[in-house]
């Protein structure tokens, strides 16, 4: 019975895609903690999710790995070195190295060490030429599983959010079912029983002529690839002004979840 989770991460676990009614994001983390929460009595549950948009690996092991420790919550979800592996010149067997470190740390006061995997990039049009790189990080990051005994959130196999609905508008996070299935998966893993499958098929999806796709892709590059590049050439984050959500109620969650359901 887990009675304390703690999520660490970036933008993906923060919940950037799936916004709540007051604009701030939910995300699968969120939701995941709500089904934990349900298998413990009211109020004998309790969560933080201290993820930020942008952060790198050093940055998340700097700035959220003490306040996780600290907690030495039942379980905690790490996701991290995604945004490193993306960034021009990274090595994903360096950044491998500083993630066992992490996890190692971890793995020492928390009952149970959460890791991630990427997700498979091939349909992503940024980042399908960095697929064999993250393919790469992937295996390190089960390698340090096993060793340490960590289940995985293995978003790689998770086929069904390759589909363009399981995406927000700037293709690079999960939108609301996709956060949603994400959640379902890491119930799965921990051998909950979830209430959906995360597996079921979308429904078919109206055909798309050439000229739809265009503009899609134009309408893209213009509100999400510019300014994209463009932090990235000025040496900004995401996340660079944005603070943890911290500690969460899980009715909260709930409420905020079911008025924008």
């Amino acid at each position: 019975m887990i009675g304390s989770y703690v999520a660490v991460g970036d933008s993906f676990t923060e919940g950037v895609g799936d916004p709540g009614p007051d604009g701030a994001f939910v995300g699968w983390a969120d939701r995941f903690a709500v089904l934990l929460a349900d298998r413990r009595p009211e109020g004998e549950f309790r969560y933080s999710n201290l993820a930020v948009r942008g952060k790198l690996l050093d940055q998340i092991v700097e700035d959220q790995l003490p306040q996780a420790v600290e907690l030495a919550p039942d379980l905690v979800s790490f996701c991290a070195g995604g945004n490193d592996i993306i960034r021009p010149g990274t090595d994903p067997d360096e950044v491998a190295e500083r993630f066992e470190r992490a996890v190692a740390r971890l793995t020492e006061v928390c009952g149970t060490v959460m890791v991630t995997t990427g997700f498979d990039t091939r349909g992503v049009p940024v980042l399908k030429h960095l697929r064999g790189k993250i393919a790469t990080y992937n295996g390190h990051v089960r390698a340090v599983a096993d060793r340490y005994g960590c289940p995985v959130l293995d978003l790689w196999s998770l086929k069904t959010i390759q589909d363009r609905r399981a995406w927000d508008h700037d293709r690079l996070h999960l939108s609301a079912e996709g956060h949603t299935r994400v959640a379902l998966r890491a119930g799965q893993v921990l051998g909950l029983e979830v209430p959906a499958d995360p597996d079921q098929p979308w429904p078919p999806l109206p055909p798309r002529g050439p000229l739809d796709v265009r503009r899609d892709d134009v309408h893209w590059a213009r509100e999400y690839l510019v300014p994209w590049i463009g932090r990235r050439l000025r040496g900004e984050s995401s996340g660079d002004h944005v603070t943890a959500k911290g500690v969460l109620s899980p009715d909260d969650i709930k409420t905020r979840i079911a008025s924008v359901a």
